[in-house]
C-alpha cells in the first residue's frame, strides 16, 4: 500500500496546544462520569480526546488533531460529521416546533416518519406487514418497549405462562434492566444479575465457533437445532425470542449466516411467539442491505431501529409492530393499553433528522455507493489474514473485523490482563485514528463517506498497531 501522505504529515506535527489539552481533560475530570469507563484509567491508561468539532469521516481535537473516526462514534454517524443537510433539516424544525407531548398530541414529523419507516420496512410474502411505529429515546429504550409489548399481549390473552424471553448466547441489547437481562456478554452483566429476570439463552450461530471444516451455514443450522430443542421444552412458557440479525456487535463482532435467521422465523412461528429484531447497530445499511433481516427475506413481530435512523446526530428509537400485536392492546380498560412513555417521545427534531437521513440515502444512491466501498475495505483487510496473530478477518457489508489470538489459534486468546486490544486503541490514536477494539477484537465500522486516502490510513493503521500492541503487551 502506498503511505498516506496526511498520515505522515500529522505525525510530524508538533504537539500544539498540548497545556490547553491538559487544562481541559482536568476541567473534564472534575465534572463528568464518561460512560462504558473504568475513570481510573483516565487520564494516562486511556486517553481523554477533547474534540472540538467534525468534518465528513473526521474529528479535529481541541489542539488541531485529527483522527479518523472509524467507529462511527458508537456506530452512529452514517454520513459524516457536520453533515449539512442534516443541520438544515434540525435548524428548520426548531424555528417551528421542537418539542410536544406526544400523548393526545401529534406533529407532521412524527406522522410522516412512520409512513417512511413502514414503507422500508422488510417485508416477507404470506407475512401480515408491520402498520405501527412507537418511538422512544434510544436503542435501550426500544428494546425495552418491544420486550413489553410481546409480555403485555400475552398477559391481554390471559397467557399468564407466557414469561420468557430467548436471546442468544454472545448478544447485546442495551444497558436498561430489561434489555441487560437479554444480553450475554458477563462485563456488562455479571454485578447486575440480581436484578434481572430471568431469560433463556441459545447457542450463538456464530461462524467464529464453526468446527473446524464446518461451514457458516451448517454451523447456523446446528444453532437452529439446538434452539428449537430449547422452545420445545419451555413450549408455552415464552412470550418473544431476541436477536440481532447477522452480527453480533458488542459481542465482538461475531457474524453468522442468514439461514439462521430464516430457521429462527418459522421456529417462532411454530411457537407462537413474536421474534424481535435487534436492528440498532446493523439497520441503515451497514450490513449492505438497509435492513439485515433483508437479506435472509424474513420479516419480524417487532423491530428496532435507533443509532443510524437520525444519522448520528439526535437520540431516536422507533419499534415497528404488526397490527395484530397492537390490536391485543385495544379495550375499554386502560391496565390493557400500552401506557409506556418517554418525555421526548417522538421529538420532532429527532423525527426531522431521521426524515432527512432517509432522503439522504434516496438522494445519494447510499446503498450502492457501500457496496463499493465494502469491496475496497475487503481488499485492504485481506493481507492481515495471514498476520500470525489474526485469527480471523470477517466482514458483513460496511463491518470487518479482525480477531486477535496468539498464535492465531482460536483457543488460545490472549490472556485479557496484557489488555492487547488497550495497546492497540492508543497506538491508533497516535496515528490519528480511533479504533475501540472490543477486548481483542479491532473492527472498521466508519462512516458512509469514507474516501480512499482514509481507508488506506485505517488499513496502515490497523496493520501497525496490531504488531505495536503485540510488543508493548509481551505477546509478540
Amino acid at each position: 500500500m502506498q503511505k498516506n501522505t496526511h498520515d505522515a504529515a500529522m505525525l510530524a506535527e508538533p504537539d500544539v496546544g498540548a497545556a490547553s489539552m491538559d487544562a481541559w481533560r482536568k476541567r473534564d475530570l472534575e465534572v463528568l462520569w464518561h460512560p462504558c469507563t473504568q475513570m481510573r484509567e483516565h487520564p494516562h491508561t486511556l486517553p481523554l480526546l477533547p474534540i472540538e468539532r467534525g468534518e465528513g469521516p473526521w474529528l479535529i481535537g481541541r489542539d488541531g488533531r485529527r483522527y479518523l473516526d472509524a467507529v462511527s462514534s458508537w456506530w452512529t454517524n452514517l454520513f459524516g460529521h457536520a453533515e449539512p443537510r442534516l443541520a438544515a433539516a434540525i435548524s428548520a424544525q426548531a424555528s417551528t416546533l421542537e418539542h410536544v407531548i406526544l400523548a393526545g398530541c401529534s406533529h407532521a414529523p412524527a406522522v410522516e416518519l412512520a409512513e417512511q419507516l413502514l414503507a422500508l420496512a422488510p417485508r416477507e410474502p404470506g407475512r401480515a406487514p408491520l402498520t405501527k411505529v412507537f418511538y422512544a429515546d434510544n436503542g435501550s429504550a426500544g428494546v425495552e418497549v418491544a420486550l413489553k409489548m410481546a409480555f403485555h399481549w400475552f398477559r391481554n390473552r390471559g397467557e399468564e405462562r407466557r414469561t420468557k424471553f430467548v436471546a442468544l448466547e454472545g448478544g447485546y441489547h442495551g444497558e436498561t434492566l430489561g434489555a441487560l437481562a437479554v444480553g450475554d456478554i458477563p462485563l456488562y452483566r455479571r454485578v447486575y444479575a440480581p436484578l434481572l429476570t430471568e431469560a433463556l439463552f441459545a447457542p450463538s450461530p456464530d461462524a467464529y465457533l464453526a468446527r473446524p471444516g464446518q461451514d457458516a451455514a451448517s454451523r447456523a443450522e446446528e444453532a437452529a437445532d439446538a434452539l428449537a430443542r430449547l422452545l420445545d421444552h419451555h413450549a408455552g412458557e415464552v412470550c418473544a425470542l431476541i436477536l440481532e440479525p447477522l452480527v453480533q456487535c458488542a459481542g465482538g463482532m461475531r457474524m453468522h449466516d442468514p439461514v439462521y435467521l430464516k430457521r429462527v422465523r418459522e421456529l417462532c412461528d411454530v411457537h407462537g411467539i413474536f421474534l424481535i429484531a435487534d436492528e440498532i447497530a446493523v439497520g441503515f445499511g451497514r450490513t449492505g442491505t438497509l435492513f439485515a433481516c433483508e437479506q435472509a427475506g424474513i420479516a419480524p413481530d417487532l423491530l428496532c431501529l435507533s443509532k443510524g435512523l437520525t444519522g448520528g446526530t439526535l437520540p431516536l428509537s422507533a419499534v415497528l409492530a404488526t397490527q395484530e400485536l397492537y390490536d391485543g392492546f385495544l379495550d375499554d380498560s386502560r391496565e390493557r393499553a400500552f401506557l409506556h412513555s418517554h418525555s421526548y417521545t417522538g421529538n420532532p427534531l429527532a423525527c426531522a433528522a431521521a426524515l432527512a437521513t432517509l432522503r439522504i440515502f434516496e438522494e445519494d444512491d447510499i446503498l450502492v455507493r457501500n457496496r463499493a466501498t465494502a469491496a475496497r475495505m475487503a481488499e485492504l483487510a485481506a493481507p492481515l489474514s495471514g498476520h500470525p496473530h489474526v485469527a480471523d478477518v470477517r466482514q458483513r457489508g460496511m463491518i470487518v473485523a479482525f480477531e486477535l489470538t496468539r498464535h492465531g489459534q482460536r483457543d488460545t486468546p490472549f490472556d485479557p490482563a496484557a489488555r492487547v486490544g488497550l495497546h492497540a486503541y492508543r497506538a491508533a490514536l497516535d496515528r490519528g485514528v480511533l479504533l475501540r477494539p472490543l477486548g481483542d477484537t479491532l473492527y472498521w465500522m466508519p462512516p458512509y463517506c469514507v474516501d480512499e486516502e482514509a481507508l488506506v490510513l485505517m488499513a496502515e493503521t490497523t496493520a501497525a498497531v496490531i504488531d505495536i500492541a503485540l510488543a508493548e503487551a509481551g505477546c509478540a
